[in-house]
């Protein structure tokens, strides 16, 4: 017997997911062709605006002005979100003239933007408009109207906006997307406004950010002993030191050498490092991104560097795997 949930049956729920689906998808897709000469106008209206793009709208179609502003500004578009409710109740004050207004709206009729539209006439703030009918009273009076028209809300009820939010949302990624192209706007730059995230770490924290440091360092000159740089490993705990000489690493010795040392007949701890050590250590520069360390450190199947000024070629610091896995790095 088929499972019930609530008053509908399993195959009803996924007929109706499925419906939803096609009819969003279908309604998506022909937006391609209200893709014109406005459409260029807007991303140019957007682009050139030399103070902030101010994204308004009330209901559901305000919660999709935000979420075309949060993406407007982490790609390069300064924004903010202004509720259209309260704008003319004073947070109208927040737009300069400079800025530009983007309006959000299925109908187009809705009174808090039709009373917001003639105070921003007056001041002269250019408006674009993004509404399902291109008739409305709203994309009259704005100086860019875009077309988010569609042919049905999903919703079996023909009530909840749902067809008409992800239009308007699309419109927006559009728009959005476009004049991030314009800009040339490059990963770094999404970076730049994701610091927290995976790839703001991995596109801005610096070598330098991670490295150790000063005392932290394991370093042995050339003429110590097997048993000093043991010593030193062990105080250290990255598993390996660099031999140093007038503040230059000329070679490296790991846990590895270790262990490879003292399977020879020959392992006698007061033998020079330097006639053990590895003569071709791997370095880094402090100024390189942490992700080209663990790149190098995955290449080269090794779990630590030594780190070097770019100019001098002097130990600068050391890395470890560890250190990047911590940072958050990798």
């Amino acid at each position: 017997m088929a499972k019930l949930i609530g008053k509908s049956s399993e195959q009803q729920i996924t007929n109706l997911a499925i419906s939803v689906l096609i009819i969003e998808s279908e309604a998506v897709k022909n937006l391609i062709h209200t893709i014109n000469h406005r459409f260029v106008e807007a991303v140019d209206l957007l682009f050139r605006c030399t103070g902030k793009v101010v994204v308004t709208g009330i209901g559901k179609s305000g919660i999709v002005a935000k979420k075309i502003s949060a993406t407007l500004s982490s790609t390069g578009t300064p924004s903010f979100f202004l509720h259209a409710a309260e704008a003319t109740h004073g947070d109208v004050g927040g737009l300069q003239t400079d800025d530009v207004l983007l309006a959000i709206s299925n109908s187009g009729e809705g009174d808090e933007l039709l009373m917001l539209a003639p105070i921003i006439k007056r001041r002269k703030i250019p408006l674009v408009s993004i509404t399902s009918n291109p008739n409305s009273s709203l994309a009259s009076l704005a100086n860019v109207h875009l077309n988010a028209s569609f042919t049905k809300e999903a919703c079996p009820l023909g009530l909840a906006p749902t067809t008409s939010s992800t239009v308007a949302l699309a419109m927006g990624d559009a728009l959005a997307l476009s004049i991030l192209d314009a800009r040339g706007f490059q990963a770094e730059d999404f970076a730049k406004s994701h610091p927290a995230g995976k790839l703001g770490r991995r596109l801005l924290v610096l070598v330098e950010d991670v490295m150790r440091k000063g005392d932290k360092i394991p370093v042995v000159a050339p003429s110590d002993t097997v048993g000093n740089a043991i010593i030193e490993m062990t105080k250290k705990g990255m598993g390996m030191t660099a031999i140093v000489k007038n503040e230059q690493p000329i070679g490296i010795f790991t846990d590895g050498d270790l262990r490879r040392f003292f399977q020879n007949s020959d392992s006698d701890p007061s033998k020079i490092i330097s006639s053990v050590m590895n003569h071709s250590p791997k370095t880094i520069s402090q100024s390189k991104l942490a992700a080209n360390a663990a790149e190098l450190m995955e290449n080269q199947l090794i779990t630590q560097l030594i780190v070097v000024d770019e100019v001098t070629n002097k130990i600068a610091g050391a890395v470890h795997m560890h250190d990047l896995m911590q940072a958050k790095v990798i």
